[in-house]
């Protein structure tokens, strides 16, 4: 079919314009011009888009359909631009990195902003998604580079130690548990929580647990951040689970008690997770380098 970027745009103005003229001024083109044009892409595409009516036009259902899949190509499009405009300002390297809730709220902001400094030519997009969800993709070439959960996976994928962490029981001060040095699971279970949003991994597994238990939680509010949670649970809002190292280190209003959690499962050691590391590109390679080097360093 024979028809341009010019012709969509001109379709989109006139559609949201619901007037020809109007639309044609917004494309920047004559009016005589955009009618040309339109009836160009009416017969090039086989169907009317518009009904003309004496106030303007309104679209057909083929036009209705037409616009939504214009706007689609203008907004991939947008994207694509988005997408290469660092390469013009130096940037020549980009690395897609899938993690868990975990990862993405504790260590990896402070690893990655040390990379970009080591690397600026290099940019990096951070997705969150649940552990076997990061296991697939590496596995299906979606991304390079996972950082997931310490947990057996069946997709076929090389696990890198990054991060030692636990989870640890959080409870507001005065609470019946404040003065216990550590608990079991089960002994936290008729207590109201404080859990982070659906679909994190951490809640997703925290259900789970209470569910191996036969009990359901009782969850009195969900919230985006472990920062949230501790604040929450530090106001007496509930009790809490949350990575040590997502516990914030400078001084909250009321800040929460820790009570180490005496469950096997309380380890909660980080991975990154590639497919192979031979076939990582030059950028990929290194930032697996630094998010893994260090051993010492990296220990919790």
């Amino acid at each position: 079919m024979r028809y341009d970027l010019t012709d969509l745009r001109l379709f989109v103005a006139i559609a949201e314009e619901r007037n020809l003229t109007r639309g044609a001024a917004r494309a920047h083109l004559a009016p005589s011009s955009a009618s040309h044009r339109l009836q160009r892409l009416e017969e090039e595409l086989g169907v009317p888009l518009f009904e003309r009516r004496a106030r303007g036009v309104t679209l057909t259902r083929a036009g209705d359909a037409l616009l939504r899949n214009a706007r689609q190509v203008f907004a991939s499009i947008e994207q694509m631009h988005a997408d290469l405009s660092p390469y013009a300002t130096g940037v020549r390297g980009h690395v897609s990195v899938w993690a868990n809730t975990h990862a993405t709220h504790t260590f990896l902001p402070d690893d990655l902003a040390g990379f970009l400094k080591q690397y600026p030519q290099v940019s990096i997009s951070l997705e969150e998604h649940t552990s076997p969800e990061i296991a697939l993709a590496v596995a299906n070439d979606e991304i390079e580079i996972g950082v997931l959960a310490d947990t057996e996976t069946e997709a076929s994928v090389e696990l890198i130690p990054y991060r030692s962490d636990r989870l640890d029981l959080v409870v507001p001060g005065g609470h019946p548990l404040a003065a216990r040095a550590r608990v079991r699971f089960a002994e936290v279970l008729d207590f109201p929580f404080v859990m982070l949003h659906s679909g994190s991994s951490i809640h997703t597994f925290t259900m789970n647990a209470a569910a191996a238990q036969g009990r359901h939680l009782n969850v009195r509010i969900q919230v985006r951040s472990f920062g949230a949670v501790c604040r929450m649970v530090g106001a007496g809002v509930g009790i809490g689970l949350v990575p040590r190292s997502a516990v914030p280190a400078m001084a909250l209003p009321e800040p929460p008690v820790i009570v180490e959690l005496d469950e096997a499962w309380a380890q909660c050691d980080l991975q990154v997770c590639i497919k192979r590391r031979a076939s990582l590109s030059g950028f990929a390679a290194a930032l697996v380098d630094s998010l893994c080097g260090g051993g010492e360093r990296r220990q919790s």
